[in-house]
């Protein structure tokens, strides 16, 4: 198993180093990447088809489904089934985002939510009250992203 890893490090070493004349995707490169850092399906790895939500939308409270307080840019409401409530996420596609008190997002997100129309690989990204709250998101609005489970957490969220 060792010289089978060892063999897939040589490879995708030779196929980073090539990668800068090459082609747009590689899906045998990406399938090596993975194994080698462990990014395999069944290890927290989502493409998710991502929608945004509000406070004051239409059926949207203050709290999501664990009774904690929901928390703009940090709550994601996700279906159990695929990604399990409590845990940690991180998003690439919203790193540098501008939070509501102005600082750079960092990508992490909290699945602490689910909702009726989120099945499969989708989650809602709540942006905070009002509809002006999704204006800096609204370019992830139906894009897919990829949603990488990097912990757990108890009780609530921070904030």
């Amino acid at each position: 198993m060792r010289r089978r890893l060892a063999a897939l490090a040589a490879l995708a070493v030779f196929a980073t180093s090539s990668a800068a004349q090459a082609a747009p995707k590689d899906p045998v490169g990406d399938l090596i990447s993975s194994v080698i850092s462990g990014a395999l399906p069944g290890t927290g790895v989502f493409n998710v088809k991502a929608t945004l939500y509000h406070a004051g939308a239409k059926g949207v409270g203050a709290l999501d489904s664990l009774g904690c307080r929901v928390v703009p840019m940090r709550t994601i409401a996700v279906d159990k089934n695929v990604i399990p409530r409590r845990t940690v996420v991180f998003i690439k596609e919203t790193v540098g985002l501008k939070m509501p008190d102005g600082r750079d997002h960092d990508g992490y997100w909290y699945a602490t939510d689910i909702g009726g129309a989120i099945k499969g690989q989708r989650i809602d990204l709540y942006t905070g009250h009002g509809a002006a709250s999704m204006q800096p998101m609204r370019k992830l609005n139906l894009s897919t992203l990829t949603a990488v489970k990097v912990g757990q957490f108890t009780g609530c969220p921070p904030k």
